[in-house]
């Protein structure tokens, strides 16, 4: 039975050691596919070879250039490697580039490997043995300490079987990529065929999708269809986590995309300029000290960056500390993701690490470590549960969260229901917040409330606005907030404790019935409410908390903020409009002020209210009876 399983190879070792002769033995191809790389012998960018095994394992191969000055070539190949095969030649032994190479995927924490002593034919058997004995002290300490060493003549064909099969018994111990995540693939070369438009590689990181998906490209900000897959040169209609695979994109020009950026499913990532990271200095490596510039290397892709040392203010060689990068280009990353930082200059390798949080806030240098080591550490539901809870009251969103830790969809969505059962994360909408970040602003917000009820007894409410600018709140997140607190009420524009009534004393009743005694008299010529304060000797404000209160009782009506009408005035107008219309069409201002019996200081005002609540109709210089009046 075939096992359809997808596992990626890389080379590694010094310029002219033979890991292009050696993948080319292997399996038939040359990964040297550039003009230049034949005629000067040397591999310049990335190869890509493979192997498929009758079981039906699938090896692709990643040969990346062994030249110094092309090692950020080798990174841009080196991200999605499940195993290494490290190549030191016998002529010449272990050499620079074998050792920075060998560094390189230490960082990258890349658990599997062999080591093939090329050239063979070129030296003695006791030479050979030499070789052995320097390359096992060399590779002492690192995950190649237990790997097998294999001699082998690219040029004879000496041990190539055997070594094919050596990888093919490594490869299926290699647990696979998981095809339950997000589908990621960083792009490594881009290139434009006739008739069939702009064409992307890389190697898939997670997850899986189809030969029609919609896919966005990040950080670029380019969205898209894919119109075709290949893997290893054959049509496929899913591509899957652990395979090399090109992509077919559609409405895309060539000269929009580049190395570095990530095709991946839309609205799932948001590229970032910082990451918190636990970084390693490798043991050869300068002083590191804080706020150093550096090169930043990321999967495929590579920005300058500088870190922020949290616990110290420089790294020695060895050492390992809490940090922050921050980017001067955006890159798209997964809390769990591994990466490498070269020095700014001269550009040599120094170390790298793991990045803990890839969604990074600024903060303070030693401010509130803790949560580092959770993302270190804590199982996904303390550190979904610790994210949040950093994301304060703006929370974050579930597919956000399967954007930012390295886990299967289905586990993050389960660990998500199991938090919110638990009463960890709260959810209003499509966001999740804390719960200590949700009893601290509910207890806040509602401690607003009760000072606003005390000082404002004859308030319904405080305003929901004035509410909102004093929490500093986004509109969406505000409204949200405001759905869950159980102890409050939301009536239209104003907002109130659950339990507040308006203190109704003996001295509103007072001015309530003397208000109503003078807007009686006076008719359809009412006391301003500046004139109703100044004849009570009330602040503006008291005087309106007791208007408000009064339409709100159905006893007054407002026209204007500034003029109010007794209730049966305004039925006794409405009346008067219907019977002055029974007999004509149309109104003047001059008939509705006489029918009235007032003035055009009023007239006008009543009459804009009228229009405005469709009982009136301006037509003109007139007004016609609204048909949703009649």
């Amino acid at each position: 039975m075939k096992i359809m399983r997808h596992i990626i190879l890389g080379t590694a070792g010094h310029i002219d050691h033979g890991k292009s002769a050696l993948v080319k033995a292997l399996t038939g191809t040359d990964p040297d596919r550039l003009k230049e790389e034949k005629e000067r012998g040397i591999t310049i960018d990335l190869g890509f070879a493979y192997i498929h095994y009758p079981d039906g394992l699938t090896v692709g191969i990643v040969d990346v250039p062994g030249h110094e000055r092309l090692v950020r070539n080798m990174l841009a190949g080196a991200g999605g490697i499940d195993i290494v095969v490290l190549v030191i030649a016998a002529d010449e032994g272990v050499m620079p580039q074998s050792r920075e190479h060998l560094a390189i995927c230490n960082l990258l924490n890349i658990k599997s490997g062999i080591i093939v002593i090329t050239k063979t034919d070129l030296t003695e058997d006791d030479w050979l043995e030499l070789v052995k004995e320097e390359v096992r002290d060399f590779v002492k300490g690192t995950f190649l300490e237990r790997a097998e060493i294999i001699g082998v003549s690219s040029k004879t064909g000496e041990n190539i079987d055997i070594l094919k099969e050596k990888i093919h018994r490594i490869a299926l111990q290699v647990s696979p990529k998981s095809t339950g995540g997000l589908f990621r693939l960083p792009i490594d070369r881009i290139f434009s065929i006739k008739g069939f438009g702009t064409v992307v590689t890389g190697t898939a990181l997670s997850g899986s999708f189809s030969s029609d998906a919609q896919v966005e490209i990040v950080p670029v900000g380019v969205k898209s269809k894919v119109r075709g897959l290949q893997s290893h040169g054959e049509s496929i209609e899913k591509a899957y986590a652990g395979q090399r695979v090109a992509i077919n994109l559609q409405g895309v020009q060539k000269e929009e995309l580049k190395r570095g950026a990530v095709v991946v499913e839309p609205d799932r990532f948001n590229p970032t300029h910082a990451i918190d990271a636990e970084l390693i200095l490798l043991k050869d490596a300068p002083v590191l000290k804080n706020k150093s510039r550096v090169h930043f290397h990321l999967s495929t892709s590579e920005a300058i960056g500088r870190v922020i040392l949290y616990d110290c203010n420089e790294l020695k060689p060895g050492e390992t500390s809490f940090c922050q990068i921050r980017l001067e280009e955006p890159v798209v990353a997964v809390s769990g993701d591994r990466f490498i930082i070269r020095r700014f200059s001269p550009v040599v390798t120094i170390g790298g690490g793991g990045i803990l949080d890839s969604q990074a806030r600024k903060r303070r240098k030693k401010e509130g470590l803790d949560d580092l080591k959770v993302y270190r550490e804590g199982n996904p539901g303390e550190k979904i549960a610790t994210k949040v809870r950093r994301s304060g009251v703006r929370g974050m969103t579930p597919h956000l969260l399967q954007g930012w830790i390295n886990a299967d969809t289905a586990d993050i969505d389960s660990m998500i229901e199991r938090l919110k059962e638990e009463g960890v994360l709260v959810r209003f909408e499509d966001r999740l917040i804390h719960r200590d970040i949700f009893q601290g602003l509910r207890e806040r917000i509602t401690d607003t409330l009760s000072k606003f009820h005390k000082n404002n007894p004859l308030k319904p409410g405080m305003s929901k606005e004035v509410l909102r600018s004093l929490f500093g709140l986004e509109q969406r997140t505000f409204q949200g907030i405001l759905s869950i607190i159980k102890e409050i009420v939301v009536e239209k524009d104003t907002v109130r404790l659950a339990d507040f009534t308006v203190a109704v004393t003996d001295r509103f009743m007072e001015i309530k019935k003397d208000v109503l005694e003078l807007l009686r008299r006076d008719g359809f010529q009412p006391l301003t409410k500046e004139e109703l304060s100044k004849y009570f000797e009330l602040k503006g404000k008291e005087m309106e908390d007791i208007l408000k209160l009064m339409v709100q009782e159905g006893s007054v009506a407002r026209i204007t903020d500034s003029i109010y009408l007794l209730r049966e005035n305004y039925d006794r107008m409405l009346n008067l409009l219907k019977k002055h219309y029974s007999g004509k069409e149309t109104m003047s201002v001059g008939e509705f002020r006489d029918l009235l019996g007032t003035t055009r200081k009023y007239a006008l005002p009543f009459l804009e209210y009228l229009d405005s609540n469709k009982i009136t109709l301006r037509v003109g210089d007139v007004r016609k009876l609204h048909p949703a009046f009649k």
